[in-house]
């Protein structure tokens, strides 16, 4: 191809991209669909792949599934999925106070950040469920179940408390015994469960191919960075999250990264400290294998924040996101992006 007729295209290419929407078709909020698979509906409205990111649930409104799933933004680096034969409605969609009602089937909560402010709640029957930390949270109205597999919630019925830690469930028909009990991780990890890992894995990969582009590692950005939030991503056409700083592991083990970290990838910091390397695992049980400097080392199964400074962590290569491979080393050690919070539509629009 000749040099003119390339740069031809990477014009119209670039002009494109800069002069469309900066998200989705509205800004992202709580209760925003992201992603869709088979039969679901709000209502009457029925959903489908053009939904993503341009369809809200409001307060008082449904989502229902038949042979279906959804995946739903509550605040940034929280997200809901909802499985097969599932309705999940919108108690309260603000910033401070974000409530759902699973009134029937199943949902899954992944927490990759959580701020002292937040206020997330999940309602399953007479019992309100509070997100007290990073995790992840398993929610099943049929059986009358609520599952931690990472993190820890405070579960409130009546004039009682009670704490959920990680690995443990609680039967919300045993009456007079209701106890949180121990349960087995393995065995619980079941069609459901893999899929939302799976869907995990595609938003960090997003998130690689995104945090590059407003960290500089593509040459190019559309918009500037604004901080930790919801990012559009045009290439996997969802929203990911981006942290301000560092990086953030999610309960499946798969990171989601700080532009600055990205973009240098797979050297960071003025002593050109390695990052990449590592395999990255599913399941909650995952370790991230980083030492950040005196700090301790990764929790189970919970997000972990690294600051600039000596990182080592799974490594970024090998995604299938476009241009994800290749990152070049920077001296830019001890970055730290803006810490602002709320949402922000950074990304390109589709």
């Amino acid at each position: 191809m000749k040099r003119s007729t390339f740069q031809t295209i990477r014009g119209s290419f670039l002009a494109a991209v800069l002069s469309s929407p900066i998200w989705g078709a509205v800004p992202p909020q709580p209760g925003t669909v992201n992603y869709v698979e088979g039969q679901a509906a709000i209502g009457s409205q029925t959903l489908n792949d053009k939904s993503v990111g341009s369809t809200r649930l409001e307060a008082g409104q449904t989502l229902s599934t038949e042979n279906g799933r959804a995946e739903i933004l509550l605040t940034p680096g929280v997200f809901v999925r909802l499985g097969n034969h599932s309705s999940l409605q919108m108690v309260s969609p603000t910033l401070e106070n974000t409530t759902t009602n699973l009134e029937k089937g199943r949902a899954m909560v992944e927490v990759a950040e959580i701020r002292p402010a937040n206020n997330i709640r999940v309602e399953e029957s007479n019992f309100n469920t509070k997100l007290l930390k990073p995790g992840l949270y398993d929610f099943d109205a049929d059986h009358g179940l609520i599952r931690v597999f990472d993190g820890k919630a405070e579960v409130q019925t009546g004039d009682r408390n009670i704490e959920v830690k990680g690995g443990h469930e609680l039967d919300l028909d045993a009456g007079e015994k209701l106890k949180a009990q121990k349960f087995d991780k393995n065995a619980a990890e079941d069609d459901f469960y893999r899929w939302a890992s799976l869907r995990s894995s595609y938003l960090s990969e997003a998130n690689v191919d995104t945090a590059r582009r407003y960290g500089g590692g593509s040459g190019w950005s559309a918009v500037p960075w604004y901080g930790d939030g919801w990012y559009w991503s045009p290439f996997f056409s969802a929203y990911t999250f981006i942290p301000a700083n560092g990086i953030f592991y999610d309960p499946f083990g798969w990171g989601f990264y700080s532009p600055w970290v990205v973009y240098g990838a797979p050297y960071w910091g003025y002593g050109g400290y390695w990052v990449g390397g590592y395999h990255r695992h599913f399941g909650p049980g995952y370790r991230p294998p980083f030492v950040a400097g005196s700090r301790p080392s990764g929790f189970v199964g919970r997000s972990y924040h690294v600051p600039g400074g000596a990182v080592r962590s799974p490594g970024v290569s090998g995604f299938r996101s476009p241009g994800a491979g290749g990152f070049r080393g920077a001296g830019a050690g001890g970055f730290h992006g803006s810490t602002g919070g709320g949402f922000h539509g950074g990304g390109h629009g589709r």
